[in-house]
């Protein structure tokens, strides 16, 4: 699941998500860090997150990296096609500049 909530020209991004089975670690890599997996942080209840500052009226693609073996997409984020067979699941932060 991702939590957009817009500052002016950049949106602080929450990312969450929660695994279905017991996971070591989880990761997040996208277009904003050139792919390089992130550790996210996990609360009680599971459910791993990160919070990212990104700018508004652009199209970011992120998967997340289960133990680092697994890459998994977002379930709640549209998906698109890409270089490798697979799917990225993509971020949409549109809206003008203010």
């Amino acid at each position: 699941m991702v939590k957009i909530n817009p500052k002016g020209v950049k949106a602080w991004v929450t990312f969450s998500f929660k695994p279905d089975e017991n996971v070591s670690s989880v990761a997040i890599a996208g277009d904003w860090n050139g792919w390089d997996p992130e550790e996210m942080k996990r609360k009680k209840d599971g459910t791993f997150y990160l919070r990212k500052y990104l700018l508004m009226g652009q199209n970011y693609q992120f998967r997340y990296l289960i133990d680092d073996k697994s890459w998994v997409n977002d379930p709640n984020a549209p998906k698109l096609h890409n270089p490798f067979g697979s799917e990225n699941s993509l971020l949409q932060l549109e809206g003008a500049f203010v």
